[in-house]
């Protein structure tokens, strides 16, 4: 039942008449959620005592396969602590060249970790494991006489869905033909999963099905599993130990945090199917403006709950005749829109969104 005390229910009409597009980010909590942080037990996650916040991680690592998880503030964060805690110091990674790692975290690789990327080219964000093959640099021994001039590459980031190129899902045949080049290589891989439950609908399969073929992956509750904030690091015992070590060190250790566990929970047990919702009117959002004079849409991208958007006349002019229309979202590129689907955007929503487009293509 949803909460009767005012203060946790602020009104929001002036988003009514709304519809947001932007990001799943922008999802707010459920009512039962609301529910669950005022019911939760609470303690003090730093010092090892916050219970809803262990029943979390618990249910974190059961469905994605892993022995431990680690619950931190943010997606950023999680992977960015995933590197440090894979790598040492002057180590090289393989990522691919718009990954969300390079883009949306600030030089991270390079300022937390000490690592230098290597980043390769992909199509539609999935990279072709001849091409990683090729990029794998082992590490060379220190021995007397060794002349070492190139880091070992010692960690493959991958990221699924993939943001930039319109929420993109790996193959299973392409992530096991990763692990077996990592385990070749002695590598560990990391996938930045913020959306890897989207993933895990799209292909009709559990997430351990994807999540088997990495060693560590880190997921966002914030996004389409509609939690306020958080993230999930899922791992071994031994780097979820030395993970936690990380997340103290960049200040996301949290007290109180069950309260914000709490809606991570009704996310993973509550909003994980519904997102097929979310990818059926992406389609049928992405069907209907391809056939709309002056944008197009690359429809082999529309495999979740993104759109990406071409348009002919400058991205910022749609921007701003769509946002007059109650429809808000944001540009990419001087040319290319991105439309976000989400648990706030319903079926008619998606109907007055199209019809906003119509208008505006005359």
């Amino acid at each position: 039942m949803a909460s009767t005390i005012p203060h946790l229910q602020p009104s929001q009409e002036h988003l009514k008449n709304v519809v947001d597009l932007r990001s799943d980010t922008v999802t707010r909590p459920t009512p039962e959620m609301y529910d669950a942080m005022m019911k939760a037990p609470l303690g003090d996650d730093v010092l090892g005592d916050e219970p809803t916040v262990e029943a979390l991680e618990e249910l974190a690592a059961k469905m994605t396969g892993k022995d431990d998880a680690l619950f931190v503030p943010s997606g950023t964060m999680g992977n960015q602590i995933a590197i440090a805690t894979h790598t040492q110091r002057g180590d090289a990674i393989l990522a691919e060249e718009e990954a969300h790692i390079l883009y949306y975290e600030l030089s991270g690789p390079a300022v937390l970790a000490g690592v230098l990327t290597w980043t390769l080219p992909s199509r539609n964000g999935v990279m072709d494991p001849e091409v990683v093959q090729k990029r794998i640099i082992k590490p060379v021994a220190k021995t007397p006489g060794t002349n070492a001039h190139t880091p070992g590459t010692t960690l493959l980031c991958i990221e699924n869905t993939h943001n930039r190129a319109g929420g993109t899902v790996i193959p299973l045949a392409t992530l096991a033909a990763y692990r077996r080049l990592a385990d070749e290589n002695n590598m560990r891989i990391h996938m930045d999963g913020a959306r890897v439950f989207n993933a895990a609908v799209a292909l009709g399969v559990p997430v351990t099905e994807i999540t088997r073929h990495v060693d560590t992956v880190t997921f966002c509750l914030s996004k389409g599993l509609r939690s306020p904030v958080g993230s999930l690091v899922c791992g071994s015992h031994a780097f979820v130990d030395e993970a936690r070590d990380w997340r103290k060190r960049l200040g996301g250790g949290m007290r109180q945090s069950g309260i914000l566990a709490a809606c991570g929970i009704v996310s993973l047990t509550q909003m994980v199917d519904r997102l097929a919702e979310d990818h059926a009117n992406a389609k049928r959002a992405a069907h209907a403006l391809m056939e709309l004079p002056g944008v197009s849409v690359p429809l082999d991208t529309v495999q979740t709950n993104i759109v990406l958007v071409v348009t002919e006349k400058p991205a910022t002019y749609w921007q701003e005749e769509l946002r007059k229309a109650g429809v808000w979202c944001f540009p990419v590129a001087s040319n290319r829109l991105r439309l976000v689907f989400h648990g706030d955007v319903t079926s008619e929503m998606t109907d007055r969104a199209i019809e906003a487009f119509r208008k505006i293509a005359g």
